[in-house]
């Protein structure tokens, strides 16, 4: 009997079982595993793409905004009413600014009560004028509507300095809150009847 042990008898291994060079069997899963997932996101990212270039070429290109159509033209008995209803509005506009300030001026204790009385006078006589003027005017059928706005305006001009005068009569302020809707709505109308025969030239008091 051989007494001397190999090393491998040694040990208790077979003398061929040197650990091998090559990659680890445990690496491969994991390897497997992610080129899966880098496959599966890239077919995600070109779903969404597709989808939203299939999206955009059923929309169309994006709608730009809506342009209010253009203003027609006037014609000729338009513009021959607009001009002669201006002649009126000057005065209208200047009359309506004064009665407003005399207002502010009396109810601030600026003016007396004669004063006061006198330019409500006048401010009643330059509208009661101007309403006449008004209704002398024949519109075109295209601005009836118009023309009713304007004599409505000027209609409330003169309530409102009727209320202000009992003001002055009695010297009782609540006439002058009373006043104020009044010439507010008749300046309203003002603002709209210019819009539609004076576009971009009228400025309301």
């Amino acid at each position: 009997m051989n007494k001397r042990a190999t090393a491998a008898e040694f040990v208790g291994a077979p003398v061929d079982s040197a650990p091998s060079s090559g990659p680890s069997p445990v690496r491969r899963p994991t390897r497997l595993k992610f080129a899966l997932f880098a496959g599966v996101l890239v077919i995600l990212i070109l779903l969404v793409t597709l989808a939203a270039v299939r999206e955009r070429s059923v929309r169309g290109p994006a709608a730009g905004p809506v342009l209010p159509p253009p203003r027609p033209a006037p014609t000729a008995a338009e513009e021959i009413y607009a001009r002669a209803l201006w002649s009126v509005h000057g005065a209208v506009k200047t009359e309506a600014f004064r009665m407003t300030m005399i207002g502010m001026k009396y109810k601030l204790g600026n003016a007396d009560r004669a004063d006061f009385r006198t330019r409500l006078d006048a401010a009643a006589d330059a509208f009661r004028t101007a309403e006449g003027q008004v209704r002398a005017l024949t519109p075109p059928p295209s601005l009836q509507s118009v023309h009713a706005e304007y004599l409505e305006a000027v209609q409330l001009f003169e309530r409102s300095v009727a209320e202000m005068r009992r003001a002055a009569d009695d010297d009782r302020t609540e006439h002058l809150v009373a006043a104020y809707p009044l010439s507010q709505e008749a300046s309203r109308k003002l603002l709209r009847v210019g819009k539609a025969i004076w576009p971009g030239e009228y400025v309301p008091n």
